[in-house]
């Protein structure tokens, strides 16, 4: 498996995080460490960086950065704050989350991400556990995959997919990345421009084996309650359904609370927003996607800690409840993983 990797919007997302030298940041997508190893060059003698990945093969290569100031941990970044806890650290002054798959990831053929290499259906972030894709397309419902392409692929052509991947799992002949990329070819009617017509439906089934948008619901809210007053929340998005998630949490925890007009409360008494939005989200420049053409889908969004208390707004597992994105789950497909993908990437 090749280790190259080319981090996307590198410099302006460790910019964002406008780093202090003796701060503490977590990068809670390692991947292959490109936004790590520039947030330690900026960081001083007495700074410290701790990474997390689900991935074990990052895991992996994180072993080659022995600076003693760096620290990598096994694991999704829903457990953020467990995970920094078992680590001795309760408050931080930066976190970066790049919500896109690395190169080593899609050109791994075993991984099962991309369709256009013949592997296994497994699509697990974490090799380590849960149920692979070809696991629970074997029991999963006509209607259950139908409402995971649905959502989570935003395709159209939803139900005839579903109905293919069930005639063809009934005659035994659905177990790896080309057989379903070539049964997803028949069952859509019509082509969109420069696109696969399996990549809809390679996104909605890894986004669900993983459980991408919970982990990405669970992990903003943990974000705020860690960060010390003016630490910075940097998220880099890849495809709307966690772009639309990061961008609403972010416009709602920003917002001071709003009460009847005619109440008789002095604005400085009322609880003030627990985030500040740090300039407007920002997009790869057209010289970085001609080098990455991954990175055409990205977008950045960042904000700021205010000091407003930790309890003013109660922080649990945030939902999008205008969409109910992070709460479909057709069937727990058991084991939960972060969220990475882009969806116009032709893998």
């Amino acid at each position: 498996m090749s280790g190259s990797h080319t981090p996307v919007l590198l410099h302006e997302a460790v910019d964002g995080l406008n780093v202090n030298e003796a701060g503490v940041y977590v990068d809670c997508t390692f991947g292959r460490g490109g936004h790590s190893r520039l947030v330690l060059s900026r960081l001083g003698a007495d700074g410290r960086l701790i990474a997390l990945d689900r991935d074990p093969a990052a895991v992996e290569a994180a072993a080659g950065i022995t600076d003693p100031r760096f620290t990598i941990l096994h694991g999704a970044f829903g457990r953020l704050a467990q995970l920094l806890e078992g680590a001795g650290v309760t408050r931080v002054h930066g976190i970066l989350l790049d919500l896109g798959m690395s190169s080593p990831q899609l050109e791994a053929d075993e991984r099962g991400f991309s369709f256009r290499r013949e592997a296994p259906l497994d699509m697990r972030m974490d090799t380590t556990r849960g149920t692979t894709a070809a696991e629970w397309l074997a029991f999963a419902t006509e209607s259950e995959i139908r409402e995971v392409i649905k959502n989570y692929g935003e395709e159209r052509f939803a139900k005839s997919i579903a109905a293919a991947i069930v005639a063809a799992r009934a005659r035994g002949s659905l177990g790896t990345t080309r057989q379903l990329a070539a049964l997803v070819a028949e069952a859509v009617p019509t082509r969109e421009s420069h696109q696969d017509p399996a990549t809809r439906t390679f996104q909605a089934l890894r986004i669900h084996v993983n459980q991408e948008l919970e982990e990405l619901s669970l992990v903003l809210p943990q974000c705020v309650e860690l960060l010390e007053a003016g630490g910075r929340l940097v998220v880099i998005s890849f495809h709307s359904l966690e772009d639309r998630i990061v961008k609403r949490f972010l416009r709602e925890q920003s917002r001071a609370d709003t009460l009847p007009a005619r109440l008789a409360v002095r604005a400085r008494d009322l609880p003030q927003p627990r985030l500040r939005l740090i300039g407007k989200a920002r997009r790869p420049s057209d010289s970085e996607i001609a080098i990455n053409p991954r990175a055409r889908s990205a977008i950045m969004r960042a904000a700021e800690r205010t000091s407003a208390s930790r309890d003013a707004r109660p922080a649990g597992a945030w939902s999008d409840s205008s969409k109910g994105l992070a709460g479909r789950r057709p069937r727990n497909p058991g084991g939960t993983s972060k969220g990475r993908f882009e969806a116009s990437l032709q893998v």
